[in-house]
């Protein structure tokens, strides 16, 4: 359906309304079919959380209104920093940082915080190359020098490299566990302990903590400070620049370091405690995303401690047998049990059909493609991460397209190399588009 409006057209409301629905249909999502991107954890959102959000109570507040008459919005975020506390065995939760990155950042002036306090220059920290690739950008635009550490033939951190590399000054290593390979790190305590001996820190990236929920908490692991995405395992809808949330957690020792102002309990009040000579100051503005708390609260509320272990039992499940599915017909880097992610290259396919030709050939099937040519040690990388939302009919129908699409790039490889063909538009020339954006619209 198209319409050419024009000065001076009358058109009727149907017309209208049935013009942007088409409009609003051709983009895709989580609610319209599976999104299996690796490493995002595109995840059904439950609408009970965006009718909480929606509340008046809620979304009539205004940040800088008296804190006595916004007791109930700081009661949420004070409950839900106790139960992220719980899940994750830290001390104390930060709730202000607005997403990954920039908990990330917050992470590493925490941990730049705590070595100036203690008057050491360490200046360098260490980052494996199994790591998201935001990490060495947080390393850098805090001045430190990243330093990256190699994986093994497991796809583990290189212990003999780390304890090379590991010297006085280093102030510590950026983890991502389980890793961009999906693969839970089988040296993680021992990584922590070598650390720790030369007077580290060890950051923790929690974007893949759908893995872990309920069954292993990160601070017994050894981490030290960690962020969370709540866009991510809590729930939460990301995608196109936000909102996000990504709450940072630390051990006792890392808590005045902590962004102000904190969310304190005195008597039967909730204040805001702005009394940490030593924080690092605020990160964003006002108190953090608010209405993605609001979500993330209820997602936590309505599945409880049960219903948190099961998520990440059903992440690593759907993720393993989807991999079983398609390691016969794809190749698999690292061929071991996976956690909620696994990784597929294109070394095997036929005919000079790559990871590019098979993204977008899985549209013509109505799935949106997974994560490509990441992470950068697998070359033509498929990321692929079912979550725990999907149930094992969309499973199959996937993987049955995935080796439909392996048997077209053996008997007709023209047919993918040229995909999609279905889509309203086809296959774009991302180079140019990467190397000369043109950003002016015309009408």
């Amino acid at each position: 359906m198209k319409l050419v409006f024009e000065k001076g057209m009358n058109l009727s409301e149907v017309e209208v309304i049935r013009h942007y629905s088409t409009l609003s249909k051709l983009n895709f999502g989580v609610d319209f079919g599976f999104y299996p991107l690796g490493s995002c954890t595109m995840k059904y959102n439950p609408k009970i959380n965006e009718d909480m959000a929606k509340l008046e109570g809620f979304t009539l507040l205004h940040p800088l209104q008296p804190v006595s008459t916004a007791q109930g919005a700081l009661e949420l975020m004070h409950n839900l920093e106790k139960m992220l506390c719980e899940i994750c065995g830290f001390e104390r939760f930060s709730l202000q940082p607005a997403a990954g990155a920039n908990g990330e950042l917050t992470g590493i002036m925490i941990i730049q915080a705590y070595f100036r306090k203690k008057r050491e220059n360490r200046s360098k920290i260490l980052v494996p190359d199994s790591a998201h690739g935001t990490n060495p950008a947080s390393v850098s635009v805090c001045g430190f020098e990243a330093v990256e550490i190699k994986s093994d033939k497991d796809g583990n951190i290189d212990l003999g490299e780390l304890k090379e590399k590991m010297t006085e000054d280093v102030a510590g290593i950026m983890i991502t566990n389980p890793n961009t390979l999906g693969l839970f790190d089988q040296n993680i305590l021992e990584v922590c302990k070598i650390v720790h001996e030369k007077g580290g820190l060890v950051y923790g990236d929690g974007a893949n903590m759908n893995a872990m929920l309920g069954i292993c908490k990160p601070k017994e692991l050894g981490i030290d400070v960690m962020h969370l995405n709540l866009h991510k395992s809590f729930a939460t809808p990301h995608g196109g620049g936000g909102p996000g949330s990504g709450p940072v957690g630390v051990i006792k020792e890392l808590v005045e370091f902590l962004p102000i102002p904190l969310i304190e309990k005195k008597g039967e009040e909730y204040v805001f405690n702005y009394e940490n000579e030593n924080s690092i100051g605020k990160l964003r503005s006002f108190y953090g995303n608010f209405g993605v708390m609001v979500k993330a609260y209820t997602y936590l509320k309505a599945i409880g401690a049960e219903g948190i272990r099961e998520v990440a039992e059903i992440a690593v499940l759907n993720a393993n047998y989807l991999k079983e599915k398609l390691k016969k017909h794809y190749n698999l880097p690292f061929d071991r049990v996976c956690q909620h992610e696994f990784v597929l290259d294109d070394s095997k396919m036929p005919n000079g059909v790559t990871t590019n030709d098979i993204a977008k050939r899985l549209m013509d099937y109505g799935f949106h493609p997974p994560t490509v040519y990441f992470p950068l040690i697998v070359h033509g990388a498929l990321m692929i991460e079912p979550t725990e939302t999907e149930t094992k009919e969309t499973l199959d129908e996937f993987a049955n397209a995935m080796i439909k699409i392996k048997e077209e790039a053996e008997k007709n490889p023209e047919i993918v190399k040229g995909a999609p063909h279905s889509t309203p538009v086809k296959r774009l020339d991302a180079v140019k588009a990467a190397r000369e954006p043109n950003l002016r619209w015309k009408p």
